[in-house]
């Protein structure tokens, strides 16, 4: 007791003998009332995947965060979870009007439009300090008709081909395929001669959508046109089903219907594989564990379809701020400092997040043209051009309400799955999906 009475005396004489002169000459509440300092503190909430090159999440979790939150008196909480759960638990948070402050979508999420903040001041300083956005981020974080950002883009990830070296050369291709014919045409050949299928999946899954989006885009097909008009049942389309028809019957196995995002990359490390749509996640885990199949497994474009060379980004980092969230201004500040750091994250995730403010990287080619862990090491080189295939989900227009129910409807999946299956036609799967598609759009109309 005697002990406490001492402290509380000592307190009150000091406030007495100081007063204001104490606060004026630096003590201030901090040295009188710790435990008030401490509260004062405040808690910046972000939830966003469990990355596939872990060592992005290590410098962010554990060197960027950690930095910026002592700059701003800021304790940064970050959770990462499996990139399935992501929908799941925005959806979540929506329903108790409670969560994180940031969350990070891996395809624009366009449909929760109504829940979230408005990204325009966001874009607006970013690209005051860095110079202009790519369009693959426009458009996958615009509306047009509100005028409103409904999230920020701070990053995309290509999605190349992965090939086997060996099996290709074998039969005739030694640069690998480069376009759909050389696809189907290798792909048989290598089946014939080893055994081994190809990978391009066929299930309710990301890696799944992304690439049956750039075979009906490289075919000339398309969800809706320029102005959100639903455009699906096409010619275009019908040939484009067609041809996974044709892939899957003679070169693939049915595991490829029940595929989760990590079976692809799985497959062609495990060497099963001759070739998949997919980051490369896949070269750098066979980098990282010295893998022996590593020097085997090169990078191609998107291969090139009848109309159009194309392919969707793998992902896309898609930052919202709820409009509930307990720290907007706060986590708008995160992401416009963030940005000014960019470039260490790149490295850090060894080439995975490309960016979406070009002047942030501004010698990406130069970078990613020797890799001192690539086996070869201008393995990556190939990337240099990826803007001028890769495109945004709802491409030729925005990446609306629309296209996101319909995206997390695994519509695009299901359709090429039945007619691979031979479950439908090519004629009726177009003209189902179609339908399904204008219904999904008058409920956002």
């Amino acid at each position: 007791m005697a002990r406490k009475r001492s402290r509380e005396f000592t307190r009150r004489e000091l406030l007495k003998t100081t007063g204001g002169a104490a606060l004026a000459a630096g003590i201030g509440s901090a040295f009188l009332f710790p435990e008030r300092a401490a509260a004062q503190q405040r808690t910046l909430k972000i939830c966003q995947w469990s990355h596939f090159v872990p060592a992005w999440d290590e410098w962010f979790n554990k060197h960027y965060t950690v930095e910026w939150g002592q700059k701003n008196n800021v304790n940064v909480v970050v959770d990462n979870i499996n990139l399935n759960d992501l929908p799941a638990r925005a959806a979540s948070e929506v329903s108790a009007q409670k969560g994180h402050d940031l969350f990070m979508f891996l395809s624009p999420p366009a449909s929760h439009e109504k829940n979230v903040v408005d990204m325009t001041h966001v874009y607006q300083e970013v690209e005051r300090k860095h110079g202009k956005k790519i369009d693959l981020a426009h458009k996958s974080t615009y509306n047009p008709k509100t005028k409103k950002y409904f999230a920020f883009s701070d990053a995309y990830t290509p999605d190349p081909g992965n090939w086997h070296k060996d099996w290709w050369t074998a039969v005739g291709y030694p640069n690998g395929p480069d376009t759909y014919d050389d696809l189907l045409d290798g792909a048989v050949k290598i089946r014939k001669t080893t055994g081994h299928p190809c990978g391009l999946g066929l299930a309710q899954e990301l890696d799944t959508s992304m690439a049956m989006r750039a075979i009906l885009w490289s075919f000339g097909g398309a969800e809706q046109d320029e102005a959100g008009n639903v455009t699906l049942n096409s010619k275009y389309t019908v040939d484009a089903l067609k041809y996974m028809k044709s892939l899957y019957q003679q070169t693939e196995t049915p595991e490829v219907f029940t595929w989760t995002p990590p079976s692809n990359n799985q497959a062609m490390l495990a060497g099963r594989v001759s070739y998949v749509a997919n980051a490369i996640s896949i070269t750098r885990q066979s980098e990282r564990e010295n893998m022996p199949i590593d020097s085997e497994i090169m990078i191609s474009r998107a291969l090139k379809g009848p109309v159009r060379r194309i392919a969707a980004e793998h992902v896309m980092n898609c930052y919202i701020i709820w409009n509930f969230a307990d720290e907007k201004d706060l986590a708008q500040k995160f992401l416009i400092d963030y940005m000014d750091h960019f470039h260490d994250g790149f490295v850090a995730g060894q080439f995975y997040n490309f960016p979406c403010f070009p002047k942030t990287v501004p010698d990406l080619q130069k970078e990613i043209s020797s890799d001192s862990r690539a086996h070869p090491p201008d393995k990556y080189k190939v990337l240099g051009d990826v803007l001028e295939w890769a495109t945004n989900v709802g491409y030729p227009g925005y990446a609306s309400a629309g296209i996101s129910e319909a995206f997390y409807a695994w519509l695009i999946p299901t359709m090429f799955a039945k007619v691979a299956r031979g479950d439908e036609t090519a004629e009726n799967a177009a003209k189902a999906a179609d339908e399904e598609y204008r219904r999904i759009f008058a409920r956002w109309a």
